[in-house]
């Protein structure tokens, strides 16, 4: 089940969700959708409708995301959940969300594609979800709406599988995290060089 979010902003503790889009994908093919609009109960700064196109008339009429938020999770079920950048970002506002609304964490494994990029793409300078679909010859067009972000990642997913399958010699190189999973990048500190996880500050493991 692959997912994204559209918010007025970056910020899990001050902003809020404008757009939730999913796809339900069998075997590689799409075979269901989910997705609408939502009244954030605020107004949407200028940067992020720059971003995403998504303003305050277009969401005037939209459900608020509690009734939105418990249609998604009765859609997604017990899935597996996939999305770029899902990890530090979306996530968080499900989490926060099915909290403040329903006092209950989402217990749904997930796959972040942003992570298997850098792990299996490791000579590509970005891995923002345009650049992979730039690398794969993948239509971007519409990107940073939710739904065609939805299209975007599920080909770029089936992309990486592959990589996965059999990947290069820098892949094989990559270093791993072993307490989250995530990359560990070479980094420079007051007492010299080492190895930290890209979840900082999430995850704070660091290696010499």
């Amino acid at each position: 089940m692959i997912f994204d979010l559209e918010t007025t902003g970056t910020s899990c503790q001050l902003d809020e969700v404008v757009e939730i889009s999913a796809v339900k994908v069998v075997s590689g093919e799409i075979v269901d959708e989910f997705s609408t609009l939502v009244n954030p109960g605020m107004p949407i700064p200028y940067y992020a409708s720059e971003v995403n196109g998504i303003t305050d008339d277009m969401v005037a009429d939209s459900p608020t995301f509690e009734g939105v938020l418990r249609n998604f999770l009765e859609f997604v079920g017990d899935a597996v959940l996939v999305g770029h950048n899902i990890h530090t970002f979306d996530m968080k506002f499900i989490q926060r969300d099915a909290q403040r609304y329903f006092g209950k964490s989402i217990g749904n494994d997930y796959i972040d594609t942003l992570q298997l990029a850098r792990t299996y793409l490791p000579q590509l300078r970005h891995h923002r979800l345009v650049d992979l679909a730039d690398y794969y010859g993948i239509d971007a067009e519409g990107a940073h709406r939710a739904l065609n972000d939805c299209r975007m990642t599920q080909q770029v997913f089936e992309k990486l599988r592959l990589e996965m399958e059999n990947p290069s010699d820098a892949a094989k190189k990559v270093k791993k995290c072993p307490r989250c999973g995530n990359i560990l990048r070479k980094r420079s500190g007051k007492y010299g060089e080492f190895w930290g996880c890209m979840s900082y500050p999430e995850c704070k493991y660091t290696q010499k």
